[in-house]
């Protein structure tokens, strides 16, 4: 049985850590290097590194905050944000990080997750997958949500994995930031589409709501931020509740 992983998510702008509602109304959390260094520290499996105005801003993602980060943490890596090209990939490898994740440059230039694919391999590239419900279709959205897509989120997700994408951390926009539960119907509907492994992101409130992801879908992880970042929920003490549940995790 695949063990499921947990994955707090640092929301960078302009250098300190924030979170936000449905991706408005940020407010500072803290130093990304501190919390970066606590989470590995409390068991985290992986971390998220998203630098969330670069797209909008039209620039590259910090890479010097990046190694910060990365120097403070002994647990895989992942960064986004701002990462529109093969250099830009090269950059963040550079820096520190293990693994990309690419949003707004793929659904732009789909090509691109083949050309990290192919030279870096499928692991290193995860695709985030922005959506939020438009009736009965979920609609990716990028630019942080600013802008909406052709693009309908299941047909995205199966031509993200057969262009090479190692994993896709989906966000439901809807659920961002609300603490009312994950999208578990839309992310069990996404895992009858892919077979690469799903990050579901939005919507944690409790530590039960992790065991509802888990139990009803199949996604391979869970990623959460401001449950983190409060103090509400820690992580040791979430993965003890899982196992008590019944989820396969490390411990």
């Amino acid at each position: 049985m695949v063990r499921k992983r947990i994955i707090p998510c640092l929301d960078v702008y302009q250098g300190k850590t924030v979170k936000g509602v449905n991706f408005v109304n940020f407010k500072e959390i803290g130093n990304p290097v501190e919390l970066g260094r606590a989470y590995a520290l409390q068991g985290a499996d992986e971390l998220v590194f998203l630098d969330i105005n670069a797209t909008n801003e039209k620039r590259s993602t910090f890479v010097e905050l990046v190694e910060k980060v990365a120097k403070g943490v002994d647990i895989p890596f992942i960064v986004g944000g701002g990462i529109s090209t093969i250099d830009d990939v090269s950059r963040v490898f550079d820096a520190g990080a293990g693994k990309v994740s690419i949003n707004s440059a793929a659904v732009k230039t789909p090509g691109l997750i083949n050309e990290v694919a192919g030279r870096y391999g499928p692991q290193r590239i995860i695709v985030a997958i922005d959506a939020k419900r438009d009736g009965d279709i979920w609609r990716v959205v990028i630019n942080g949500g600013k802008s909406d897509s052709a693009r309908e989120l299941f047909e995205w997700a199966v031509e993200v994995q057969d262009r090479g994408a190692g994993e896709i951390l989906f966000t439901s926009i809807d659920h961002d930031g609300t603490r009312k539960g994950f999208a578990c119907k839309a992310i069990k509907e996404l895992k009858t589409r892919v077979k690469i492994p799903v990050i579901a992101s939005g919507g944690a409130g409790s530590m039960q709501h992790f065991a509802d992801l888990f139990e009803t879908t199949n996604a391979e992880a869970a990623l959460a931020a401001s449950l983190f970042h409060s103090g509400e929920v820690e992580i040791a003490k979430l993965k003890l509740f899982l196992k008590g549940k019944g989820v396969s995790i490390g411990l």
